[in-house]
Order: structure tokens, then sequence, then C-alpha cells
């Protein structure tokens, strides 16, 4: 399998298992916060939209988000405390589907030669295929809080 099929195949099982996770949150519920210092639900599935924003950016594809969407689920963003300063949690899931119908198209218009292509980002100068899989894993990262996340969510019925 070359690149660009692994890092569409990665990004698709994300996809999936993310949809299966959160199946049945309500908004509300995506913006509990846990009883100790951690960002909510809203907030990770919000900042692993950021990473993808980003990924299909370096993939020359047309990003999900504008700065101001970004500026609130971006690293160093204040924690969303409340529903009315996220973006609705229907939302964020049809911006996950979004996301990876734009990773596609993207991947299908790469080349492996692009994927050597040196790029600098804020995570250094790498070649392409190392930032973007870099972002996927960063996802996968918060993927695991996703689970915990949306357990918390939904015991809270």
């Amino acid at each position: 399998m070359n690149r660009v099929d692994q890092i569409r195949q990665d990004f698709e099982w994300n996809t999936w298992l993310i949809k299966k996770l959160v199946e049945g949150v309500q908004h509300e519920e995506s913006i509990l916060q846990m009883p100790f210092p951690t960002n909510c639900l809203n907030w990770i599935l919000g900042h692993i939209l950021a990473g993808r924003n980003t990924a299909i950016k370096l993939l020359n594809g047309e990003p999900i988000w504008d700065d101001e969407l970004l500026a609130l689920y971006q690293s160093g963003s204040e924690p969303i405390r409340e529903g009315s300063k996220a973006r609705p949690w229907d939302s964020l899931v049809k911006d996950l589907d979004d996301s990876q119908r734009r990773i596609n198209n993207a991947l299908e218009m790469f080349s492996e030669d692009q994927m050597d292509e040196i790029v600098e980002t804020d995570r250094g100068l790498k070649p392409v295929w190392q930032h973007v899989s870099g972002y996927h894993w960063h996802e996968t990262y918060h993927v695991g809080q996703v689970e915990i996340l949306s357990q918390y969510a939904q015991s809270s019925r």
C-alpha cells in the first residue's frame, strides 16, 4: 500500500471510530466538564477538525473552516465551558464527514512524489507525508479522549 492510500485509510478509520463513539451525543452533553481540568468533548472534536483542516491544506485541498472558527479549537485556545460559545455539536459531526471527503478528494489529486515535497509548518521543516502522518497521530491520541468524554457525556443522562 502506498502512502497516499495509507493516509486515506488511517483517516477513514478514525472518522468511522469517532462517529461510533459519539453516536447519540447531544450538544449540551458535548460541553460537559469533567471534575478536573481538561477540555470538553466539543473542544476535542473541534481540535481534531482543526488538525484535519491543516492536513487538508498541506494536501492542497479546500479547508473546512475559516480562521475565526479555527481559533476556537486550536492548541492554546480557551476551554469551551458554555454551549453558546461552541460550534453546535451536530455541525461538528457533519464537519467530520466533510473533512473526510475533502481529505479523500485532495488525496485523489496528490501523488507519491508530492508526498516527498518539503514544507514548513509550525511543526518544522519536513516532507508533506510526515506532517500529515503527524496530524493523524495527534488525532489518534485525541480519539482516546473522545471515547472517555463521550461515555462521560452519555452517563449524565
